[in-house]
């Protein structure tokens, strides 16, 4: 993975919490609240500093359309975060997603190296298998008794993806800590 590890075991005692907190509320309420995607991105913001300071990391060329710049890492994640809303937010207006999804995603990925993009992507789909087979076992069990009232049971084809993006975020800093650069 290209993550360092110590980037990852950096971030992922502050991002862990906020994860569990995205999972409960979108399965409670089928909202993730925008409060948890402020904290996920201040969260990168002030950690970042200390796990990638751009002052005492190499500098990575790239392009920005046509011209071409030369940014500290933690410039190039904190790129993500506006790539990724953009495209979020398209996807919204499409109706392929919802905008809290879309809003995670984006605070998410600034967290996530771009040389781990395809691990990433194994990780999101097992994620989603797990969380999609996971959600509706329990919810067709006497599991469901244990919280009767969430919103998720009765949403129909409707299904919490903040259960299947917070754990993949999660599960991709804990394999960052362990096979990080």
């Amino acid at each position: 993975m290209h993550i360092p590890a110590a980037a990852a075991a950096w971030f992922l005692p502050f991002v862990l919490p906020i994860c569990f907190y995205v999972a409960f509320t979108d399965m409670r309420d089928m909202r993730i609240k925008n409060h948890a995607v402020y904290a996920l991105t201040l969260i990168f913001v002030v950690i970042g500093l200390f796990a990638i300071p751009p002052w005492s990391t190499d500098w990575l060329s790239g392009n920005l359309g046509p011209l071409s710049v030369s940014l500290p890492i933690y410039a190039w994640q904190l790129l993500h975060i506006v790539v990724i809303l953009l495209l979020g937010i398209i996807l919204n207006a499409a109706g392929v997603m919802g905008a809290g999804d879309a809003k995670f995603m984006a605070a998410a990925s600034a967290f996530i190296w771009s040389g781990d993009l395809r691990v990433m992507m194994l990780i999101l789909m097992a994620c989603i298998l797990a969380a999609v087979v996971t959600h509706r076992l329990a919810k067709h069990t006497p599991l469901r008794a244990i919280a009767p009232h969430w919103e998720s049971w009765d949403r129909g084809k409707q299904f919490p993806m903040g259960l299947a993006l917070a754990g993949s975020l999660a599960m991709y800093l804990i394999l960052g800590t362990v096979l990080g650069s």
